[in-house]
């Protein structure tokens, strides 16, 4: 295990905190940026357009000073926030190398169409690439 992955390890087992829900998919985007103040109208559901806002909201909230690895442990990221970058660094590095949170990838895609009276997890194809 590298000295960052031991620091992440130790960090989740040991420390106090929280680990904060920053995995909006397509389904949750939507009523997310309606209450962070983002007309439906501003960005087209399901696009490119839609998942800008989202990132640029994420980033709004990652950078803030009152963001960090004082109070919480972790953050779960969408599969797309993990292709993008804040202040020119990869997400998930910016994460751990500047606020000292863990990142940690939200493993599935949204909800399954109910079946059964159960409604499944959609799973991440090539889940090990990323």
């Amino acid at each position: 295990m590298t000295t960052s992955n031991q620091e992440m390890m130790d960090k989740v087992c040991n420390a106090d905190g929280f680990i904060a829900a920053l995995d909006q998919s397509g389904g949750s985007t939507p009523k997310a940026l309606t209450l962070y103040g983002i007309k439906e109208g501003e960005y087209e559901v399901g696009k490119p357009s839609m998942f800008d806002c989202i990132h640029k909201m994420r980033t709004r909230i990652i950078t803030s000073p009152k963001f960090n690895g004082d109070r919480i442990l972790g953050a779960i990221l969408f599969e797309d926030t993990m292709n993008r970058e804040i202040e020119g660094v990869p997400t998930a590095e910016y994460l751990w190398k500047e606020k000292k949170i863990v990142p940690f990838l939200k493993v599935d895609k949204g909800l399954e169409t109910e079946k059964d009276d159960v409604q499944l997890m959609k799973l991440i194809p090539n889940l090990d690439t990323l």
